[in-house]
This record gives structure tokens, sequence and C-alpha cells, in this order.
């Protein structure tokens, strides 16, 4: 029997309100072989604890507007109306080269944009048990002011309400690990989802013959 031919790797969004724990869930799914993650660029200062290219790529607003000028971005968007955003194509192509199933970690918008370029991607939602939950979170990283927090709470409402537009898995990120098993089973049917086998499947129906 031939060997069947490489399926095109998963494009996998993964958004969620800010405080919502989706950056973990996003490791949990690297931690799976076959996967890679896109490294977004932002505009933002990198606070002491970040090195680049780890979690962002750092540039100036100069170096982000010849980008976009230049079509470079799978996505972008400006970001409480201060820094702006985006996820670089080149990551795409490099898991398309590399078969690799890519892991974007974008907001609502961003997810939106991607969405439309690729209908093939698949989105997760993290969502937080409650308002409640949330905001207690939000305080307890002690790194923004009230009125950040209210700020923060007052987006993941609309990100929560916007969610079944674009999103087509939810996960509740209530416990870590359970929420990670989760996120890593969604993965793990998509990869073995009929149409992604199809070729597969014709081809051991084929070695019955007749």
């Amino acid at each position: 029997m031939r060997e069947p031919t490489p399926v095109q790797p998963l494009v996998l969004i993964v958004s969620g309100p800010s405080g919502s724990g989706k950056s973990t869930l996003v490791q949990k799914i690297l931690e799976m072989p076959g996967t890679m993650p896109s490294v977004s660029c932002t505009t933002r200062p990198r606070r002491a604890t970040e090195a680049s290219g780890k979690c962002y790529d750092f540039v100036t607003s100069e170096q982000f507007e010849a980008m976009v000028a230049r079509g470079e971005f799978l996505e972008y968007a400006r970001v409480f109306g201060k820094h702006s955003y985006g996820t670089p194509k080149k990551w795409l192509e490099e898991s398309r080269a590399k078969g690799l199933d890519l892991v974007l970690e974008i907001d609502v918008q961003g997810a939106a944009q991607v969405k439309e370029k690729l209908p093939e991607s698949v989105a997760i939602f993290i969502l937080p048990p409650s308002r409640q939950e949330l905001e207690r979170r939000l305080r307890n990283r002690g790194t923004d002011a009230d009125e950040d927090i209210k700020r923060r709470l007052a987006k993941a409402r609309e990100e929560i309400a916007a969610s079944e537009k674009f999103y087509d898995f939810c996960v509740v990120n209530d416990d870590v690990e359970r929420a990670g098993k989760e996120a890593q089973a969604i993965v793990t049917a998509l990869r073995s989802s009929s149409a992604r086998r199809r070729e597969l499947v014709d081809q051991v129906l084929a070695s019955f013959g007749g």
C-alpha cells in the first residue's frame, strides 16, 4: 500500500478574555507532538520578564506599519487604542513546510480575520467559570489598576458574547489540568476526523479488493 498523501496542517486559533488562562492552555496544546506556535508582533513595550521572540516579537510602530504595507500579516489589530498586535504570515508558511499544526493565540478580532482568510481554521474559545472568578484572577495578578480591570471585564463580556460567531469549540477553564486535557482532546479528535483521513480510508478499502 502506498503512503497516504500528507494532509494540510491544522490552523488552531485559541482566544479568551484576559485572565481566562488561555496562554496556559495554549502551552498544553503545544506539549502535543506535531504542533508549533506562532509568535505575534507587538508595538507595546517589552516587560522586564519577557524575552523578544518567545511570546512576542517587539517592534516599533514604524516597523509594524511597514509590515502592514508589505502585506506580511495574517491578521493584525490595534488593542485598546494604544498598541498594535499582528500575526505574521511566515508562521503559516513554516507550519505547512514542516507539516506541523499551527497554534495561534489571538483575540476575537484577530480570529475573525483569520477565519475569513482561512475558513478551514479551527477556533477554540477559553471561557472563565464566571465574571467573579475572572475578576479575582485579574486582581491577583497585581498588574492592573482598577480602571484597567473594569475595562478588561467589559471587554471580556463583549468577547464572550461574540464567541459563538467565530468559534468551533468552547473550553471552560475551571481547572487547568482538566481544561488542558479537554483542549488536547479537541486537537486529537480534529486530527482523526474522517475528512482528514479520507485518503487513508480509501486506501485501506482498496486493499480489500473487489
